[in-house]
């Protein structure tokens, strides 16, 4: 249920900022608004001042929204109005009003940014785990204990920062990642992680190959959080229980348990654990997950996985953790940034896609959403700021491109208008948005076939 609370609440903040632009700038420009919906179907609740104001409406399906305004196009007009509808107004004043919703979606972006870089966040150190052959890491010169402080000169206090950047860089098209790193010995040195195209043809393939793993100390294995519908649940591990032996091997820490797991997918485990000063027996069979290789060519590794965590004492997590925040003016221009690059990203991945240069598989639908907004909400209150700002510019972005009965299809509507003197005929519009509605229906269809695969991994 807080999941699907998260998803409504996110796309209810992404949809209402998107229709209050057009509203807005609608408003702005003298023209009449009827009704302002955040939802389609039934109508939940309504507001009207007077029988002439806009009409504030919430309808029963959260998955959008829309402005209506006065148009002839749309149905008769009323002499008095004629002079506040859409279609009589000049071509700038329609280019705004249309573009606005897009243009929102981006502030919005800007502004949860903004808010998560002045509350700041915790997070874990960019400390190099385990460097296996083969990968970029390997290659890179990269050693087990290196920290990173700066991924192309902007700064990487946290793991997410350093993947965010790094993955960002790579799709970006930047064919040499310059890193700045610090050794165990407090040594600043200087790496350069070079790329090909088939590194950057799937990022979930792409971090595989990078073989950039967090640092991990030697933990007892004691039980922290047992996750739901997961093979320690089912077991009846419990939170601080000590793990004893498995399969009759004593376990000496935590990473010792998790390889054992990993390498024992679907196969039942005899474990001895301690609770609570005694000694039981016990019995798990790690659920098995798919694991993309880090190779091309190569079969995905099947892994063990058993859902639960391990218990860090105070004294490590604090040596592990890194508190990030920036002021409220030197936040201004980094939020700026931060908008730029994911929009930019996120047109670099769609070109990619469109050429097949990248894979379908970064295609996300409304069930990946869902969970993603429940995943970093549960996380903290920064993180699900964070996830906000990245769908709404995915949005803003997705809107602005030029396919027909998507805004960025109306200002191109609108640019061939300036071009010929005259509108397009209505035909020939009807024409090309049923072409966008084809595109868009099949955008959807891969999202939600993706999404159904993930849900099945």
């Amino acid at each position: 249920m807080s999941t699907l609370f998260y998803f409504i609440l996110t796309i209810g903040i992404l949809v209402s900022f998107h229709e209050f632009g057009h509203f807005w700038v609608a408003r702005k420009a003298g023209v009449k608004v009827l009704r302002f919906s955040v939802g389609f179907g039934k109508v939940l609740w309504s507001y009207q001042k007077t029988p002439e104001a806009t009409e504030y409406v919430l309808s029963a399906i959260p998955l959008g929204g829309y402005v209506k305004m006065v148009d002839e196009r749309e149905g008769e007009v009323k002499s008095q109005d004629l002079p506040y509808a859409f279609n009589r107004q000049g071509l700038a004043a329609r280019s705004a009003i249309v573009a606005a919703g897009p243009i929102f979606n981006l502030i919005l972006a800007v502004l949860l940014f903004w808010v998560a870089l002045v509350v700041g966040e915790e997070g874990v150190k960019p400390i190099l785990g385990k460097i296996e052959a083969g990968t970029i890491a390997a290659e890179s010169g990269l050693l087990e204990g290196d920290e990173f402080i700066s991924v192309n000169n902007k700064p990487t206090p946290t793991w997410t920062e350093t993947l965010n950047v790094l993955i960002g860089a790579a799709l970006d098209g930047d064919q040499e990642i310059k890193l700045i790193v610090k050794d165990r010995e407090g040594r600043e040195d200087v790496r350069w992680v070079k790329l090909d195209h088939a590194d950057v043809s799937d990022p979930e393939k792409l971090y595989k190959r990078l073989g950039f793993t967090p640092w991990v100390p030697k933990l007892p294995p004691v039980i922290d959080k047992v996750l739901p519908d997961g093979a320690a649940l089912v077991a009846g591990l419990k939170p601080r229980d000590l793990l004893i032996s498995a399969d009759g091997a004593p376990i000496g820490d935590w990473q010792q348990w998790v390889e054992y797991v990993r390498s024992h997918p679907g196969q039942r485990i005899a474990i001895e654990v301690e609770r609570d000063g005694a000694r039981q027996a016990l019995s798990i069979t790690p659920k098995v997950v798919e694991i993309p290789s880090a190779r091309a060519g190569e079969a995905p590794k099947a892994e063990g996985k058993i859902g639960a965590s391990v218990f860090i004492p105070e004294d490590i997590r604090n040596s592990l953790t890194a508190n990030y925040s920036l002021g409220p003016l030197e936040a201004v221009p980094a939020a700026f940034i931060k908008t730029y690059d994911y929009s930019f990203s996120t047109l670099k991945m769609m070109g990619k896609m469109v050429l097949g240069q990248a894979s379908v598989k970064n295609l996300s639908g409304p069930i990946s959403i869902a969970q993603y907004a429940g995943e970093s909400a549960n996380i903290g209150f920064v993180h699900f700021l964070k996830f906000i700002a990245l769908v709404s510019v995915s949005l803003g972005v997705l809107n602005l491109l030029p396919i027909p009965v998507l805004d960025g299809g109306h200002l191109l509507f609108f640019g061939i208008e300036a071009v010929k003197g005259k509108p397009l005929s209505e035909r020939s519009q009807l024409f090309f948005q049923q072409i966008g509605i084809a595109i868009l229906v099949t955008l959807m269809a891969l999202g939600m076939i993706m999404d159904i695969q993930r849900l099945f991994q």
